[in-house]
């Protein structure tokens, strides 16, 4: 995934009840030296006694009375999987999210995910391309992409358990595996 991109309001609600994160060796107990894929329905699972759609409908009415930007950030891994790549720096990190509160990142030329359909920019002072584009960091694109589609099929797969009381539209703003587009 892009280290930041700009999300709808569905796809702001998809992506909270999804609540991707990893767990982390060092975080969690039992777990090998690779980050492990997790999900946290509405980054808070445990914790949570109503179904996602409750709290994804608290979201929606906030996001309607407001009017905010909702933004996706990822810290994750650019230019290959664990053991190639490396992780994003923090350093690009807080420099995306700087351009991202003050507004500055909505000026820029942005281009539409191709699995996820989000928008991510294609500049941002400070962070190169390749970090805004992460299948350029990679060796191989096709080994990006398929990586890219597991996930995005990770993605689905777990929807599928909180499906019930979601708007359609919500579940339409997840990602799509089917043909992709040329590279871009």
């Amino acid at each position: 995934m892009p280290p930041i991109a700009k999300l709808t309001p569905d796809q702001t609600l998809f992506h909270f009840i999804s609540g991707y994160t990893s767990k982390i060796s060092g975080t969690e107990v039992g777990l090998g030296i690779e980050p492990e894929i997790t999900f946290s329905m509405c980054f808070g699972a445990p914790f949570m006694v109503h179904p996602p759609s409750r709290y994804a409908d608290l979201l929606k009415r906030k996001i309607l009375k407001y009017n905010p930007n909702c933004w996706l950030v990822n810290t994750g891994w650019i230019g290959g999987p664990y053991g190639v790549g490396k992780r994003i720096s923090i350093g690009y990190t807080r420099t995306l999210l700087k351009a991202a509160l003050s507004g500055s990142l909505l000026q820029e030329d942005t281009y539409t995910d191709p699995v996820f359909g989000f928008e991510a920019p294609r500049n941002c002072e400070g962070v190169p391309a390749e970090v805004l584009n992460p299948a350029r960091s990679w060796s191989s694109r096709d080994a990006y992409m398929t990586r890219y589609r597991q996930l995005a099929a990770r993605f689905l797969d777990n929807f599928k358990k909180y499906m019930e009381g979601v708007p359609t539209e919500v579940v339409a703003a997840g990602p799509r595996l089917g043909p992709l587009p040329g590279p871009g």
